[in-house]
């Protein structure tokens, strides 16, 4: 297959280009700096998202789109400007795709966009599936339901469109080096009750979930990214310090969490118990259900 992968340069799109080099298939990664990468026989980089570049000249017939691009949430506090440029960078990355589908001879069959569990909004009570249509009312859920509103405008075109919202991702980069810290200190504990929910997933299901959705043409819409087994926040800290042979004992109050990071404490102290439904009924089946195993394949290395 020939796969174009916007955001591919960061930490999951450079995993699922490997897994792409590696099956044979060619790659061309969407950059707004082509020339700080060297290409390879099967990797190509475009320049893409500036005046100057014209994509859809460089590039053959695709079957797919892999649309990564997005600003991280977790890189800086999140004040008004900041919420702005986060729903901005995934809206501009989005209509750059929905550009480059109408600017190109032929139309790819799929175009699989990233998007976040965020969707569902926060409950420490309710279980999340894709059949779960209403949007949480908080920033992310404003954020991912304006994210999927802009990538469903491919399916207007007849492409083939899936969103695939993901939790937590746990790899060696992203958000577990992070939480693994205070545990390396020896202060691991609850964030804030403990009673919040995380629905993760492993990097090796990121990658997986992705090509399946590429692969797999009965899957359109919303395609949760997480485990089949969230975990409340007090299980997961406990399950990472027994992974990591430490203790989970000092928690972290929720008025500090909030005093230290502001809004962006809701990443933290908020989350939702979300099941990826519709990927175990059509088949996926998942390198890593369980989160000790997760865990242990990261940080045991």
């Amino acid at each position: 297959m020939k796969i174009a992968i916007t955001g591919g340069t960061g930490f999951v799109g450079t995993q699922l280009k490997e897994k792409f080099v590696q099956e044979g298939h060619d790659v061309y990664i969407l950059t707004r700096s082509p020339r700080k990468y060297k290409g390879t026989n099967q990797v190509t980089y475009v320049g893409w998202l500036k005046e100057e570049f014209h994509p859809e000249k460089e590039l053959p017939v695709l079957d797919a789109i892999v649309n990564l691009a997005g600003e991280s949430l977790n890189s800086g506090r999140w004040t008004e400007e900041r919420k702005q440029s986060i729903l901005e960078s995934r809206i501009k990355s989005t209509e750059g795709v929905l550009d480059l589908i109408d600017a190109l001879p032929e139309k790819p069959e799929v175009l699989v966009n990233a998007s976040a569990v965020g969707y569902y909004g926060q409950s420490k009570t309710k279980t999340f599936t894709e059949e779960t249509t209403e949007p949480g009312n908080d920033f992310l859920a404003n954020v991912v339901e304006e994210w999927e509103a802009r990538a469903s405008q491919a399916a207007e075109k007849g492409v083939r469109t899936v969103y695939v919202r993901f939790g937590i991702i746990l790899g060696e980069e992203g958000a577990l080096p992070k939480m693994t810290l205070p545990y390396k200190m020896m202060i691991g504990g609850n964030l804030g009750s403990g009673e919040q929910w995380m629905s993760w997933v492993h990097i090796d299901d990121v990658i997986g979930l992705v090509h399946f959705a590429i692969q797999n043409k009965d899957i359109h819409g919303p395609l949760n990214g997480t485990a089949p087994n969230p975990k409340r926040n007090k299980d997961f800290g406990q399950t990472l310090g027994d992974v990591l042979n430490r203790p989970h004992w000092i928690p972290a109050p929720s008025f500090a969490l909030k005093a230290a990071l502001g809004d962006m404490s809701t990443l933290l102290l908020d989350g939702q118990c979300v099941i990826p439904k519709k990927a175990m009924a059509s088949g996926y089946t998942f390198h890593y259900p369980e989160l000790q195993a997760a865990l242990s394949s990261v940080l045991n290395k």
